[in-house]
Protein backbone atom coordinates (compact mmCIF):
# COMPACT_ATOMS: atom_id res chain seq x y z
CA UNK A 1 0.00 0.00 0.00
CA UNK A 2 1.39 3.48 -0.82
CA UNK A 3 -0.04 6.62 0.63
CA UNK A 4 -0.50 8.78 -2.24
CA UNK A 5 -1.89 11.70 -0.61
CA UNK A 6 0.60 11.55 1.59
CA UNK A 7 2.97 12.74 -0.90
CA UNK A 8 1.19 15.40 -2.54
CA UNK A 9 2.75 18.31 -0.14
CA UNK A 10 6.21 17.47 -0.57
CA UNK A 11 7.31 19.95 -3.16
CA UNK A 12 10.31 21.55 -2.38
CA UNK A 13 10.50 24.47 -4.45
CA UNK A 14 9.77 28.22 -3.72
CA UNK A 15 8.63 30.67 -6.66
CA UNK A 16 9.77 34.24 -6.32
CA UNK A 17 11.26 36.42 -8.59
CA UNK A 18 13.97 38.87 -6.39
CA UNK A 19 13.74 42.09 -7.45
CA UNK A 20 15.71 45.40 -6.13
CA UNK A 21 13.11 45.32 -2.87
CA UNK A 22 13.00 41.74 -2.63
CA UNK A 23 16.98 41.87 -1.84
CA UNK A 24 16.79 44.41 0.82
CA UNK A 25 14.27 41.86 2.34
CA UNK A 26 16.33 39.07 2.30
CA UNK A 27 19.08 40.85 3.95
CA UNK A 28 16.56 40.49 6.88
CA UNK A 29 15.33 37.46 6.36
CA UNK A 30 18.93 36.68 6.59
CA UNK A 31 19.27 38.12 9.86
CA UNK A 32 15.76 36.48 11.60
CA UNK A 33 16.59 33.31 9.85
CA UNK A 34 19.99 33.52 12.25
CA UNK A 35 18.07 34.29 15.15
CA UNK A 36 15.79 31.64 14.51
CA UNK A 37 19.93 29.36 14.31
CA UNK A 38 20.36 30.50 17.49
CA UNK A 39 17.94 29.54 19.20
CA UNK A 40 17.16 26.18 18.40
CA UNK A 41 21.37 25.55 18.42
CA UNK A 42 21.40 26.73 22.06
CA UNK A 43 18.42 24.59 22.77
CA UNK A 44 19.64 21.43 20.94
CA UNK A 45 22.57 21.88 23.31
CA UNK A 46 21.21 22.05 26.19
CA UNK A 47 18.86 18.98 25.90
CA UNK A 48 21.13 17.01 23.81
CA UNK A 49 24.44 18.17 24.77
CA UNK A 50 27.93 16.38 24.05
CA UNK A 51 28.31 13.16 26.25
CA UNK A 52 29.67 9.70 25.64
CA UNK A 53 28.07 8.16 22.47
CA UNK A 54 26.81 5.44 24.72
CA UNK A 55 25.02 7.58 27.55
CA UNK A 56 21.76 6.38 28.08
CA UNK A 57 21.01 8.77 30.63
CA UNK A 58 21.85 11.16 28.33
CA UNK A 59 19.86 9.89 25.20
CA UNK A 60 16.36 9.30 27.36
CA UNK A 61 16.65 13.13 28.89
CA UNK A 62 17.24 14.71 24.92
CA UNK A 63 14.36 12.23 23.59
CA UNK A 64 12.16 13.71 26.07
CA UNK A 65 13.13 17.18 25.99
CA UNK A 66 12.84 17.20 22.17
CA UNK A 67 9.38 15.17 22.09
CA UNK A 68 7.89 17.25 25.04
CA UNK A 69 7.37 20.93 24.15
CA UNK A 70 10.89 21.81 22.16
CA UNK A 71 11.24 24.78 20.11
CA UNK A 72 12.81 22.76 17.70
CA UNK A 73 9.39 20.25 17.41
CA UNK A 74 7.21 23.63 17.22
CA UNK A 75 9.47 24.52 13.76
CA UNK A 76 8.05 21.37 12.49
CA UNK A 77 5.36 21.29 9.73
CA UNK A 78 2.28 18.47 9.78
CA UNK A 79 5.33 16.36 8.62
CA UNK A 80 8.86 16.88 7.67
CA UNK A 81 11.65 15.16 4.96
CA UNK A 82 14.55 13.15 6.66
CA UNK A 83 17.28 11.39 5.72
CA UNK A 84 21.09 11.20 4.77
CA UNK A 85 22.87 13.68 2.36
CA UNK A 86 24.54 11.07 0.47
CA UNK A 87 25.66 13.85 -1.99
CA UNK A 88 25.58 17.56 -1.12
CA UNK A 89 25.27 18.68 -5.34
CA UNK A 90 22.40 16.24 -5.12
CA UNK A 91 18.94 18.47 -5.32
CA UNK A 92 16.28 17.91 -2.85
CA UNK A 93 14.05 16.91 -5.23
CA UNK A 94 15.63 14.17 -6.56
CA UNK A 95 16.79 12.85 -3.11
CA UNK A 96 15.31 10.23 -1.22
CA UNK A 97 13.70 11.04 2.04
CA UNK A 98 12.02 9.47 4.49
CA UNK A 99 8.30 11.49 5.92
CA UNK A 100 7.80 12.04 9.66
CA UNK A 101 5.11 13.46 11.81
CA UNK A 102 7.14 15.70 14.54
CA UNK A 103 6.61 12.99 17.49
CA UNK A 104 8.26 10.12 15.04
CA UNK A 105 11.36 12.69 14.21
CA UNK A 106 11.59 14.58 17.60
CA UNK A 107 10.44 11.14 19.50
CA UNK A 108 12.67 8.66 18.01
CA UNK A 109 15.59 9.92 14.85
CA UNK A 110 16.66 13.21 16.46
CA UNK A 111 18.08 12.32 20.15
CA UNK A 112 20.32 9.92 18.13
CA UNK A 113 22.39 12.54 17.52
CA UNK A 114 24.05 15.20 20.22
CA UNK A 115 25.08 19.35 20.09
CA UNK A 116 27.53 21.70 21.23
CA UNK A 117 25.42 24.80 20.20
CA UNK A 118 27.25 26.05 17.37
CA UNK A 119 25.63 26.31 14.06
CA UNK A 120 26.43 28.33 10.83
CA UNK A 121 23.36 29.80 8.22
CA UNK A 122 23.80 29.91 4.54
CA UNK A 123 21.32 30.50 1.91
CA UNK A 124 21.12 27.64 -0.98
CA UNK A 125 19.69 29.92 -4.19
CA UNK A 126 19.13 26.58 -6.31
CA UNK A 127 16.55 25.60 -3.65
CA UNK A 128 15.28 28.95 -2.41
CA UNK A 129 15.40 27.55 1.16
CA UNK A 130 18.68 28.31 4.06
CA UNK A 131 20.70 25.91 5.67
CA UNK A 132 20.80 25.93 9.58
CA UNK A 133 23.95 23.49 9.91
CA UNK A 134 24.33 22.27 13.90
CA UNK A 135 27.33 20.39 14.61
CA UNK A 136 26.80 17.07 15.62
CA UNK A 137 28.19 13.55 16.93
CA UNK A 138 25.27 10.39 16.39
CA UNK A 139 25.12 8.18 19.65
CA UNK A 140 26.21 4.75 17.73
CA UNK A 141 26.92 2.71 20.95
CA UNK A 142 23.41 2.36 22.45
CA UNK A 143 21.58 -0.68 22.77
CA UNK A 144 19.91 -2.26 19.45
CA UNK A 145 16.78 -1.34 20.71
CA UNK A 146 16.83 2.15 21.02
CA UNK A 147 17.09 2.92 17.60
CA UNK A 148 13.85 3.07 15.64
CA UNK A 149 14.88 0.44 13.43
CA UNK A 150 18.06 -1.45 12.47
CA UNK A 151 20.32 1.48 10.59
CA UNK A 152 22.84 -1.49 9.75
CA UNK A 153 20.39 -3.18 7.65
CA UNK A 154 22.04 -1.37 5.05
CA UNK A 155 26.05 -0.41 5.47
CA UNK A 156 26.79 2.25 3.54
CA UNK A 157 23.83 3.79 5.45
CA UNK A 158 24.82 2.67 9.08
CA UNK A 159 28.23 4.31 7.96
CA UNK A 160 27.33 7.33 7.08
CA UNK A 161 25.49 8.15 10.61
CA UNK A 162 28.33 6.70 12.59
CA UNK A 163 30.65 9.42 10.96
CA UNK A 164 27.84 12.56 11.01
CA UNK A 165 29.27 15.26 11.78
CA UNK A 166 26.39 18.24 10.93
CA UNK A 167 22.79 17.88 10.99
CA UNK A 168 21.31 20.16 8.03
CA UNK A 169 18.04 22.13 8.71
CA UNK A 170 16.52 23.22 5.44
CA UNK A 171 14.42 26.20 6.54
CA UNK A 172 11.52 27.73 4.71
CA UNK A 173 11.49 31.51 5.72
CA UNK A 174 8.34 32.42 3.76
CA UNK A 175 6.86 29.91 6.30
CA UNK A 176 9.32 30.10 9.25
CA UNK A 177 9.26 26.51 9.08
CA UNK A 178 11.60 23.59 8.86
CA UNK A 179 10.87 21.65 5.27
CA UNK A 180 13.96 18.88 5.05
CA UNK A 181 16.30 17.80 7.61
CA UNK A 182 19.38 15.54 6.77
CA UNK A 183 22.35 14.18 8.24
CA UNK A 184 26.10 14.70 6.38
CA UNK A 185 28.91 13.35 7.35
CA UNK A 186 30.62 16.10 4.74
CA UNK A 187 30.53 19.21 7.34
CA UNK A 188 33.79 20.99 7.78
CA UNK A 189 34.47 19.72 11.27
CA UNK A 190 35.14 16.40 13.20
CA UNK A 191 32.02 14.95 14.67
CA UNK A 192 31.76 16.30 18.24
CA UNK A 193 31.93 13.74 20.34
CA UNK A 194 34.51 10.25 19.78
CA UNK A 195 33.82 7.21 18.60
CA UNK A 196 34.77 3.60 17.08
CA UNK A 197 32.58 1.71 14.95
CA UNK A 198 30.29 -0.67 15.99
CA UNK A 199 29.23 -3.90 13.68
CA UNK A 200 25.77 -5.04 13.81
CA UNK A 201 24.35 -8.07 11.80
CA UNK A 202 20.58 -7.55 9.78
CA UNK A 203 18.66 -10.70 10.36
CA UNK A 204 15.41 -9.35 8.14
CA UNK A 205 13.33 -8.12 10.60
CA UNK A 206 12.20 -5.07 11.75
CA UNK A 207 10.45 -5.92 14.85
CA UNK A 208 11.63 -8.61 17.54
CA UNK A 209 11.70 -9.93 20.69
CA UNK A 210 14.57 -10.10 22.78
CA UNK A 211 15.43 -12.91 25.25
CA UNK A 212 13.71 -11.43 28.12
CA UNK A 213 10.26 -11.01 25.81
CA UNK A 214 10.18 -7.84 25.38
CA UNK A 215 9.10 -6.31 21.96
CA UNK A 216 12.58 -4.51 20.00
CA UNK A 217 13.12 -2.20 19.09
CA UNK A 218 12.01 -0.76 22.42
CA UNK A 219 12.42 2.86 21.58
CA UNK A 220 9.58 2.07 18.97
CA UNK A 221 6.85 1.15 21.38
CA UNK A 222 6.30 4.45 23.14
CA UNK A 223 9.08 3.85 25.35
CA UNK A 224 10.32 6.85 27.35
CA UNK A 225 7.62 9.42 25.15
CA UNK A 226 4.70 9.00 27.65
CA UNK A 227 4.88 8.01 31.45
CA UNK A 228 5.46 4.80 32.52
CA UNK A 229 2.02 4.90 34.35
CA UNK A 230 0.60 6.37 31.15
CA UNK A 231 -3.16 3.74 31.68
CA UNK A 232 -3.25 3.92 27.42
CA UNK A 233 0.51 2.52 26.79
CA UNK A 234 -0.93 -1.33 27.26
CA UNK A 235 -3.78 -0.55 24.99
CA UNK A 236 -1.97 1.33 22.30
CA UNK A 237 0.27 -1.52 22.19
CA UNK A 238 -2.43 -4.06 21.72
CA UNK A 239 -4.21 -1.74 19.39
CA UNK A 240 -1.15 -1.32 17.48
CA UNK A 241 -0.79 -5.15 16.57
CA UNK A 242 -4.43 -5.82 15.70
CA UNK A 243 -4.29 -2.89 13.19
CA UNK A 244 -0.93 -4.18 11.87
CA UNK A 245 -2.63 -7.43 10.85
CA UNK A 246 -4.93 -5.43 9.19
CA UNK A 247 -2.10 -3.27 7.28
CA UNK A 248 -0.56 -6.70 6.50
CA UNK A 249 -3.70 -8.04 4.77
CA UNK A 250 -3.66 -4.91 2.99
CA UNK A 251 -0.79 -4.96 1.46
CA UNK A 252 0.77 -2.03 3.60
CA UNK A 253 4.12 -3.48 4.66
CA UNK A 254 4.97 -4.42 1.54
CA UNK A 255 6.26 -0.95 0.68
CA UNK A 256 6.26 0.83 3.51
CA UNK A 257 9.28 -0.43 5.73
CA UNK A 258 12.95 1.07 5.71
CA UNK A 259 14.97 -0.60 3.22
CA UNK A 260 12.35 0.89 0.54
CA UNK A 261 11.73 -1.90 -1.59
CA UNK A 262 9.97 -0.20 -4.36
CA UNK A 263 12.76 3.01 -4.35
CA UNK A 264 9.96 5.78 -3.43
CA UNK A 265 11.90 9.13 -2.99
CA UNK A 266 9.40 9.74 -0.50
CA UNK A 267 8.91 7.21 1.66
CA UNK A 268 6.58 6.96 4.79
CA UNK A 269 7.27 3.88 7.47
CA UNK A 270 4.43 2.23 9.52
CA UNK A 271 6.54 -1.15 11.06
CA UNK A 272 6.44 0.18 14.29
CA UNK A 273 3.86 2.07 16.44
CA UNK A 274 5.66 4.88 16.98
CA UNK A 275 5.85 5.21 13.00
CA UNK A 276 2.28 4.08 12.50
CA UNK A 277 1.29 6.65 15.40
CA UNK A 278 2.80 9.91 13.60
CA UNK A 279 1.25 9.11 10.28
CA UNK A 280 -2.10 7.31 11.45
CA UNK A 281 -4.38 10.12 10.58
CA UNK A 282 -3.02 11.27 7.51
CA UNK A 283 -3.16 6.84 6.77
CA UNK A 284 -7.12 7.18 7.37
CA UNK A 285 -7.55 10.33 5.06
CA UNK A 286 -5.85 8.20 2.18
CA UNK A 287 -7.70 4.70 2.95
CA UNK A 288 -11.32 6.42 3.02
CA UNK A 289 -9.71 8.32 -0.10
CA UNK A 290 -8.80 5.07 -2.51
CA UNK A 291 -5.57 6.22 -3.43
CA UNK A 292 -4.22 3.40 -2.82
CA UNK A 293 -2.54 0.42 -3.33
CA UNK A 294 -1.44 1.14 -6.54
CA UNK A 295 -0.83 -2.10 -8.89
CA UNK A 296 2.38 -2.41 -11.02
CA UNK A 297 1.81 -0.63 -12.94
CA UNK A 298 1.25 2.80 -10.32
CA UNK A 299 -2.13 2.85 -11.03
CA UNK A 300 -4.40 3.02 -8.15
CA UNK A 301 -5.82 -0.28 -7.12
CA UNK A 302 -8.45 0.53 -3.90
CA UNK A 303 -8.83 -1.95 -1.44
CA UNK A 304 -11.58 -4.12 -1.49
CA UNK A 305 -14.45 -3.37 0.74
CA UNK A 306 -13.92 -5.52 3.91
CA UNK A 307 -10.37 -5.62 4.23
CA UNK A 308 -10.56 -1.35 3.77
CA UNK A 309 -13.48 -1.70 6.69
CA UNK A 310 -11.29 -3.54 9.07
CA UNK A 311 -8.35 -1.35 8.34
CA UNK A 312 -10.68 2.13 9.02
CA UNK A 313 -12.12 0.46 12.19
CA UNK A 314 -8.68 -0.95 14.03
CA UNK A 315 -6.94 2.20 12.55
CA UNK A 316 -9.71 4.40 14.02
CA UNK A 317 -9.15 2.80 17.59
CA UNK A 318 -5.71 3.01 17.12
CA UNK A 319 -5.96 7.10 16.78
CA UNK A 320 -8.57 7.50 19.36
CA UNK A 321 -6.24 5.87 21.88
CA UNK A 322 -3.11 7.91 20.97
CA UNK A 323 -5.19 11.11 21.49
CA UNK A 324 -6.51 9.97 24.51
CA UNK A 325 -2.90 9.04 25.83
CA UNK A 326 -1.76 12.58 24.92
CA UNK A 327 -4.92 14.27 26.40
CA UNK A 328 -3.65 12.44 29.88
CA UNK A 329 0.16 13.11 29.32
CA UNK A 330 -1.09 16.92 28.89
CA UNK A 331 -3.44 17.08 31.94
CA UNK A 332 -0.30 15.85 33.84
CA UNK A 333 1.43 18.28 32.85
CA UNK A 334 -1.32 20.72 33.58
CA UNK A 335 -1.03 19.60 37.36
CA UNK A 336 2.78 19.79 37.77
CA UNK A 337 2.90 23.36 36.50
CA UNK A 338 -0.16 24.34 38.69
CA UNK A 339 2.10 22.95 41.85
Amino acid sequence: MRLALLAQACTLGLSAVLSSAAVAQTAETQQRVERVAATLAAELATLCPAADVGDQNAFVACKQGLYKDSQLKKSLPDFVLWGRQRDPKLRLKDTKLTQFGPDAFTGLYLPMFMFNGKQRVEYIESEKLYQIRFETAFRNRLPPGQFPYPFWHEAEKWAMYEKANEIIVWWDAAKDRAKVIQFTVFGPNAPIASHTPVVHKFDGQWLWTDDSGKTQPQATVFDGMFRADNPYIGKLDAAYKTFALKMRDGSCNQCHVPNNPDGMKKLVLLQTPVHAASEIKRVLKTVRADTMPLDELGVEKPLDKATKEALLKEGVIFDQLLDEAKAWEAAQDAKLSKN
